[in-house]
This record gives C-alpha cells, sequence and structure tokens, in this order.
C-alpha cells in the first residue's frame, strides 16, 4: 500500500499530457466480449480499473494483450461467468452484463456492494435487459440473466431518481447491438463516454443512431466484428489538472483535451476568477490563476452539466477562494466526505442534506488525510499543493484506481510530491 506526500509551496510550470478515458475505457474494454475477432483500443489509461477489466475478460476465456496504452482482445471461446473476486473489486465490472447477455444468450454477474459515494443500484441495468427479452435471477449473490428466446428489441425508459444510469445506458446499448429488431433508449444518458462507446460499436458494424441525446436508437444486427480505436480524452482528468493550475500554477498548459467536453468545468473555474484559454482545435488549454477570486455556486446535473466527479477538486479549489461558496450535489448527495479531511487542514466548510457551504480561508496547513474514494482523494492531492507544510495522503490505492501517474504528472509540472511505501 502507498501513500503520497505533498510538499506544499511549489509553482506548477509546463504542461502535461491528458490520458485516455476511464469511463470510457471500461465499457469499450467490455464491448471487446461482443465479437469473436481481434479488437484493438488505444489510448486506454493505466490505471487499476482498466486493469481489473482486462482481469475479467482474460478470466472469461479471452486472449488479452497489453502494451504502452494500448489493449488487443480476441474473445473467441469465452464463458458466461464473471469470477467474483475480480467484479467484487470494482463496480464498473457490471458492464460485462449486457455483453455476456447478448453475446452468449446467459450471464452471471456477482451483484455489486455498496458503494462508498452512496447508493448506486443496479435496478435501471436490469430493467432495461428486462425489457430486450431477459430473465433475471438472484442467486448466492449472482445476477442470472439468461435469454431462452433471444434479445428482442423494444422501447424503454431508463430514468432514475438521481438522472439517467451512464453504465445502465451503456449495458443496454451493447446488449441491443446484437439483439433482433429496433431498441429505443429514452432517457438515456447522454455523457461523452456513452458517445465513444457508441462510435466504438458502430465502427464494429453496429447500428446506432442518437448517442449523445436523451433517445438512443439501436437497429439490432446479426454479427459485429473486429476493429481499431482510440479512446476519448479524460474530462475528468482534465478538469482535476485545471483546478491544479489554478490553486498553485503560472500559465499550465494541458495537451490532448477535448474542449466540447470540458463547458461546465471551464464554466465554474472561471467563474471563481481564473482564466482558461483553448488553442483553435480545442485540443489543448492553458489556465491561468487569476487575481480577483470569488466564490460560486455549483450545482452538479448529468451531462452537460456539471459533473459530481469534478464536485470534490472544485471544493478544494473554492477552499481558499475568497468569499462563500454553495455546493449542492444532486447526483451523490453523501458525496462529501473529502470535506472532513479538508476541514482537517483548515478549510471552513459546513455540510448539510447533500449541500456544501464553504467559506474561504486564506490558507490550508498540513495534516494526515484519509482518501475515501476516487475523485475525495484528488481533492486532498490539489488542497495540499497550496497547504503550508507536508501533508500525507493515505489510502493512495483509490486515486491509483482513475489517474494515470498522478505523481508523476506533478512531478513534471514543479511539484513536490513523493510517493512512499506503507
Amino acid at each position: 500500500m502507498d501513500k503520497l506526500l505533498v510538499h506544499g509551496g511549489s509553482t506548477l510550470r509546463g504542461s502535461v499530457n491528458i490520458s485516455g478515458s476511464k469511463n470510457a475505457s471500461l465499457p469499450i474494454i467490455a464491448a471487446a466480449l461482443l465479437t469473436d475477432e481481434d479488437v484493438i483500443i488505444r489510448r486506454v489509461p493505466d490505471v487499476s480499473d482498466t486493469n481489473y477489466m482486462v482481469q475479467i475478460l482474460n478470466a472469461l476465456g479471452a486472449e488479452v494483450e497489453r502494451s504502452s496504452g494500448t489493449i488487443r482482445a480476441t474473445c473467441a471461446e469465452i464463458s458466461d461467468t464473471a469470477p467474483y473476486e475480480l467484479v467484487r473489486r470494482m463496480r464498473a465490472s457490471i458492464c460485462v452484463m449486457g455483453p455476456l447477455l447478448a453475446r452468449k444468450g446467459r450471464a452471471v454477474v456477482s451483484l455489486p456492494g455498496g458503494c462508498i459515494i452512496g447508493d448506486r443500484p443496479v435496478d435501471l441495468h436490469l430493467k432495461g435487459l428486462q425489457a430486450l427479452g431477459a430473465q433475471v435471477e438472484f442467486e448466492g449473490g449472482n445476477i442470472i440473466l439468461t435469454a431462452p428466446k433471444g434479445l428482442k428489441g423494444a422501447e424503454l425508459d431508463l430514468r432514475g431518481t438521481s438522472g439517467p444510469t451512464v453504465l445502465g445506458t451503456d449495458n443496454v446499448m451493447m446488449a441491443a447491438t446484437l439483439a433482433e429488431g429496433t431498441t429505443v433508449i429514452e432517457s438515456a444518458a447522454a455523457e461523452p463516454e456513452v458517445i465513444d462507446l457508441a462510435n466504438f460499436l458502430n465502427a464494429m458494424g453496429a447500428k446506432i443512431t442518437g448517442a449523445g441525446t436523451r433517445r438512443i436508437v439501436i437497429e439490432g444486427v446479426a454479427k459485429l466484428h473486429g476493429v481499431e480505436h482510440t479512446v476519448i480524452p479524460d474530462r475528468i482528468e482534465a478538469g482535476t489538472f485545471m483546478v491544479a493550475a489554478a490553486l498553485a500554477g503560472e500559465g499550465v498548459t494541458l495537451r490532448r483535451v477535448c474542449r466540447e467536453h470540458l463547458k461546465a468545468i471551464t464554466a465554474a473555474i472561471e467563474a471563481s476568477g481564473h482564466s482558461v484559454s483553448f488553442n483553435e482545435a480545442g485540443d489543448a488549454c492553458t489556465v491561468h490563476r487569476g487575481t480577483d477570486l470569488k466564490g460560486v455556486d455549483l450545482v452538479t446535473a448529468p451531462y452537460p452539466g456539471y459533473p459530481t466527479d469534478m464536485q470534490a477538486q472544485m471544493t478544494a479549489l473554492l477552499a481558499t477562494t475568497p468569499g462563500i461558496s454553495v455546493i449542492k450535489d444532486t447526483i451523490f448527495p453523501q458525496r462529501f466526505m473529502h470535506c472532513a479531511e479538508l476541514k482537517r487542514m483548515g478549510a471552513d466548510i459546513k455540510v448539510d442534506n447533500g449541500t456544501a457551504i464553504v467559506r474561504g480561508t486564506e490558507k490550508l496547513s498540513a495534516a494526515p488525510v484519509m482518501a475515501s474514494d476516487l475523485r475525495a482523494s484528488a481533492a486532498l492531492v490539489l488542497a495540499a499543493l497550496t497547504a503550508t507544510g507536508t501533508t500525507e495522503i493515505n489510502r493512495l490505492y483509490h486515486i491509483d484506481r482513475g489517474y494515470e501517474h498522478i505523481d508523476e504528472k506533478l512531478l513534471l509540472l514543479g511539484a513536490n510530491v513523493e510517493r512512499v511505501r506503507v
């Protein structure tokens, strides 16, 4: 187990490349199960979540090679049962359910356990797959899905209490590619990661239209073929480094980004007084720390709204921004455990009923802190960049789930950080 020591006070300068999207890579790797031909996926981030997905494919019988950000997978002979020991490590492994059901007519996947950031049920996944003709049973902690009469196209609605479900949309979309007839998904997730999966599936021979809108139409085909695909940039990693640049930077440039995907994050950072400028192509941006800073009000929402996955990082920025900021998370109202750790560093934050009220303080001070989830751990690293002294961040495995070599990238920009084996 590792921990990170962040020696505060360094100024960030230079440029950094943003990795491929973790949240796009996971369902795309799972979608390789839909064909028996070779699939090549490029710019897959080297993070523990993608490593677990590769291990799941291997355990299912696929041949998977990985090197330098490229995955080559051949899923010729595969099992229909995903092993509990791997599935339990990562909730997103539930997205093998749709491809296995479509390809094998049966899927056995462990029911995901609880999540530290709140309830994340899979009922919408199952509702969507049942609409396509799947039968669902629960046995020994497993979800057992069968389609004895094959999958049939259907019209269905994936509206949830907190908005559309991204992985649920992915699962149903993947299953529907090989279903007989036409499937219409209403209240679909419109995130860029859903579009990237649809583009991947279409390149394999699927017939999907409407990805990126609330209505996706899938015309089933008999077979999918191999493909080469490059994953989109990770907008959450990009947003995290934008916040780092706003906190402690002097003109930090991020390369391999997508301006279109970053509109809500850019608007929030600019609203707090910092400047973000993109090149003409929209694939690089430079962030300059502002001088006239002020608090902002933020409400998380499904894309294209402000992402819940950037709520904790923005809280870290606003902790030392003059004025009062109000942050409401409508997606995961319990996702504020980073606030208790930030308060240990001197932040003035009050959390009540899914809302954080942040009163900006002049300076934070170093303290031993504990990461509770992926984005919370990133927030603690960001706060530590400007804190007085050396902050010790424990449970670093959380950040390794979704950030590719974050310590090395920060070192490249001039931060003073050390990864230490515990």
